[in-house]
């Protein structure tokens, strides 16, 4: 009766748990093990390394500026009587732009241009009479000094004349007119600008780093985002005689012709420097493991293992790696699907 009791619907169940536990138990102890079982190779893509031209380039922000530029001010304040320009136009050195009130200013240099003129007439007369003994050498020297003096003050009234009479001081393109006829202008008030842009001074900072790679006369490109894919070129014209002690850098400009007048000042440009040309072994940075401060990279080994190279880095451009030491030309280097290598880990090579 009581063996009865034990063998219920209840304990079948756990007894057959139980055979199920010892039989996986046994055959997972029995089974072949992880390490036995061959490994699928990794698929990989590799590069095969050599030699190749690495630019060394020098990037900076730069900002472009007119070869001549002034704001046209007036020297003495009067209203203006004509305006002898428009709004962006091209002009010539010494034309006229602006003209201002100056009758009184015209009337006195005609006054003193007579009575110079009368002052030198007079002054020729008493030079004929004293070769003839008819006038004293004391009347000549004052006629003189008379002459002089008319012509110092037809001098001043003159530039005071030429006050009035706005010109272009070199050629280039005008801005903006800020003044009409009638206006009264003061002196430093802004009439318009005028900019000589057949030549952009670029100025630009480089690191004090490069200080020694920076000479006169070497070739610079920029680029614009106004103009994409338009390279503009030109050479450096002048290195600043300080290094900015607050942001360690060196001013430096470069002159760029500007032909087609495509660039204006005021542009910002995205300067290169060529620093130098050099044929090293690269590498693409994608295909380097860092571990601590040491380089590696996993090349293919005669057996299509992956094999750990530890190598020495040079400079860096964007994508790229110089690789100083650690590898030879002719050596493939994995280059995708790191992730899942170690060292000896098989690899299959799929083709680019």
């Amino acid at each position: 009766m009581a063996f009865r009791q034990l063998i219920n619907p209840i304990s079948l169940f756990v007894a057959a748990l139980a055979v199920t536990a010892a039989y996986l138990t046994w055959f997972a102890d029995t089974g072949p093990s992880d390490e036995s079982r061959p490994q699928q190779p990794v698929p990989v893509r590799v590069q095969t390394l050599q030699v190749s031209e690495f630019r060394d380039v020098i990037e900076a922000l730069g900002t472009a500026g007119a070869n001549e530029s002034i704001v046209v001010t007036a020297q003495v304040q009067d209203i203006v009587t004509r305006v002898h320009f428009d709004d962006g136009e091209v002009v010539k050195a010494g034309q006229l732009l602006v003209e201002m009130e100056s009758r009184e200013e015209t009337a006195r240099v005609q006054e003193l241009q007579f009575r110079l003129a009368e002052a030198q007439r007079q002054y020729q007369r008493l030079l004929d009479l004293s070769r003839q003994n008819a006038a004293s050498q004391q009347q000549l020297e004052m006629q003189d000094v008379t002459v002089k003096e008319i012509s110092a003050q037809l001098e001043v009234a003159e530039t005071q004349l030429a006050q009035k009479r706005i010109t272009a001081p070199f050629a280039g393109r005008l801005g903006v007119r800020q003044i009409s006829n009638g206006s009264l202008v003061s002196p430093g008030a802004q009439i318009t600008t005028l900019d000589d842009i057949s030549l952009i001074k670029l100025d630009f900072n480089v690191p004090e780093l490069f200080f020694a790679s920076l000479q006169v006369g070497q070739r610079v490109s920029a680029l614009s985002d106004a103009y994409p894919g338009h390279e503009f070129t030109g050479v450096i014209n002048s290195i600043d005689s300080r290094v900015d002690a607050m942001t360690r850098s060196i001013l430096v400009r470069a002159e760029i012709a500007n032909e087609n007048l495509k660039l204006r000042p005021g542009m910002l440009l995205r300067v290169n420097l060529l620093r130098s040309i050099d044929e090293t072994l690269v590498l693409p940075e994608r295909a380097i493991v860092p571990i601590q401060d040491r380089h590696y990279v996993y090349v293919v080994g005669s057996d299509n293992s992956a094999k750990q190279q530890q190598i020495t880095i040079g400079r860096r451009k964007p994508g790229i790696v110089e690789v100083v030491d650690g590898l030879q030309p002719g050596t493939r280097v994995i280059t995708e699907g790191i992730v899942r290598l170690r060292d000896g880990v098989a690899v299959t090579v799929m083709e680019n």
